[in-house]
């Protein structure tokens, strides 16, 4: 099983421009995926992210992803306190 490659978003979104301009000149689609290294499903995955997304843009939302997964754990590690408190205000530890 090959390793899977990490790719930046401006490296998908630049290798989704240059699929567009293969595809827009008459090659298919499995022949343009197996060009830039990907399978049919990552094409399609990628272009439902970041299809019509400028470099800046996508850098923005890799950003607000990773500051959203941030809070999400804090707010996960706050309820967990809380519960871990009530139980031991009420006397049932």
């Amino acid at each position: 099983m090959a390793k899977a490659k990490h790719r930046t978003p401006e490296q998908i979104i630049h290798l989704l421009r240059q699929a567009e301009v293969e595809l827009a000149g008459g090659q298919p689609l499995a022949q343009v995926c197996r060009k830039l290294g990907v399978s049919e499903q990552t094409y399609y995955r990628w272009r439902k992210e970041y299809g019509g997304v400028r470099t800046d843009q996508a850098r923005r939302l890799k950003d607000l992803e990773r500051e959203n997964a941030r809070l999400k754990k804090l707010v996960a590690e706050a309820e967990l306190d809380k519960a871990i408190l009530r139980e031991a205000a009420s006397g049932n530890f």
